[in-house]
């Protein structure tokens, strides 16, 4: 532990503190999140397919305060923009806030996007399969633009850009959007008996096929308007 705090001093020119902990590593690190701003753990090894390894998937479930989780990446300062996920829920507004001040302090431009599945519907209530769908997709468009809707007057300078995927799983299309990203932000709704469910499903499959640095914002997490 001095050793790595001496090379990241020097590498950065901060102040470096350390702290060792006894007992479950994930239990361990998610109750000492609660008092930070950030943890911030490695994705690890290959793992089932994916590039996490279970222990950092057990610390993100566990984290009583945001994780980031970084991947090996290379030229990473080539990387643009910030991504969050929402799906009209008080857990994705929280992950937007912290998306925008993030991007907003980066000066990156922030994209929101929304993935969901568009029914083939045949009829319903007297409408034709094509009204219904559009009704399906403006409702959701609506969901969208009211998740962003403030974000010019706290961050009148943030370019914001709105992406619907209608046709695609939320995992894949988070995935493949941030490819290239900087950062991507992600909330996550609560507590359950299993990683998956700690995670929730959507956070828990985009860990675990990680395309860039990703941070989880737990339900209870305040974000920290920086």
């Amino acid at each position: 532990m001095e050793a790595a705090s001496a090379r990241i001093g020097e590498l950065f020119h901060i102040d470096v503190t350390t702290e060792l902990l006894v007992g479950s590593v994930s239990a361990s690190w998610g109750r000492f999140a609660r008092n930070t701003s950030l943890m911030v753990v490695g994705s690890g090894s290959p793992h089932l397919g994916g590039t996490l390894t279970d222990r950092a998937l057990q610390i993100a479930g566990a984290s009583e305060g945001s994780v980031a989780v970084v991947d090996a990446i290379d030229a990473y300062q080539d990387r643009d923009g910030v991504i969050v996920g929402v799906d009209g829920s008080e857990h994705s507004l929280k992950a937007v806030a912290f998306a925008a001040a993030e991007a907003d302090r980066d000066r990156q431009e922030l994209t929101v996007l929304h993935a969901y599945s568009a029914p083939e519907p045949s009829t319903d209530a007297g409408l034709a399969p094509a009204e219904l769908r559009r009704l399906i997709n403006d409702q959701e468009r609506l969901i969208l633009s009211e998740t962003i809707a403030g974000l010019s007057v706290s961050y009148p300078d943030l370019p914001v850009k709105k992406v619907s995927e209608p046709h695609k799983e939320p995992v894949r299309a988070l995935v493949e959007a941030s490819v290239n990203a900087r950062l991507l932000v992600l909330g996550t709704r609560g507590r359950g008996g299993f990683s998956r469910l700690l995670l929730g499903s959507t956070v828990h499959g985009v860990l675990t096929h990680i395309s860039c640095p990703t941070i989880v914002i737990p339900p209870e997490q305040v974000p920290d308007q920086r």
